[in-house]
């Protein structure tokens, strides 16, 4: 299967029909079908890790402020409890705790409502361990790597460029390519480092620019970036797509990992 890593953006993305959802849409018809779906959401940081074990996971709106028709969407996915007792088994050094009471929070649904609106395909979430630097997330992302060949799809949900405080709301927010200069930039070097597979220099990002400090200031939403990269094979090729920033701060860039391209 391919792999996955999505900027989500606003949990608006979900209900608008825009350039960014309509490219979901579009992706869900030309993957492989999935036997599941496992996804690394920002929006799920824990002490441990954990993945969703529930047979039928709750959607959950993380969220306040937003229309009540935001709050309306039900993504009535089943989760799989075999397939997260089998991924909690094939880590080899680190425990991975099974949990019954997340769900599938917007970091998940607000894609998934695009990529797959029939909700007929198995969703677990992995969680991301706060405790951990990069590195290891990077080396935990590794192991998954044996889901791929068992059909499941591997989507990793973050913005590479994510900073609420500095967001310009308004009619400039919806502008194409509007970014101030130090999220351009970390946009252009993180791209590069993809193409040139230099993961050291991505999981040290902080030491690739001072803009960094504004573009990535807190890692929740860089990390999921990191398990779709840990997953790219020898002959894999990346392909990036909504590659635009919003409101000055918020990287909606996404990519997917596919030997078949």
């Amino acid at each position: 299967m391919p792999v996955l890593f999505i900027g989500h953006g606003s949990p608006m993305n979900a209900i608008e029909l825009n350039e960014f959802s309509q490219q979901w849409s579009i992706l869900g018809k030309n993957l492989p079908q999935p036997s599941a779906i496992l996804c690394i959401s920002a929006h799920w940081e824990t002490r441990g890790t954990q993945v969703t074990a529930m047979k039928r996971p709750d959607t959950i709106h993380d969220f306040g402020g937003f229309p009540q028709a935001l709050f309306d969407v039900n993504y009535p996915a089943n989760g799989s409890p075999e397939l997260a007792a089998q991924i909690a088994h094939e880590f080899q050094n680190k425990k991975v705790g099974l949990n019954m009471d997340w769900g599938i929070d917007h970091g998940s649904w607000s894609i998934l409502v695009h990529l797959y609106p029939e909700a007929n395909i198995p969703v677990l979430q992995l969680s991301l361990d706060y405790t951990m630097g990069a590195e290891a997330h990077f080396k935990l992302a590794e192991e998954l790597a044996f889901l791929r060949n068992k059909g499941v799809l591997i989507i990793g949900s973050g913005n590479i460029i994510h900073n609420l405080r500095q967001v310009r709301f308004g009619r400039s927010f919806a502008l194409e390519d509007y970014g101030y200069d130090w999220a351009i930039e970390m946009t252009d070097i993180i791209k590069n480092k993809i193409l040139l597979e230099d993961y050291d220099a991505l999981i040290n990002y902080e030491k690739l620019s001072n803009a960094s400090r504004l573009a990535i200031p807190t890692t929740d939403h860089y990390y999921p970036l990191l398990y779709a990269l840990a997953l790219r094979g020898n002959k894999d090729n990346v392909t990036f797509f909504n590659d635009k920033i919003l409101g000055g701060s918020i990287g909606m860039t996404s990519l997917m990992i596919d030997s078949q391209q």
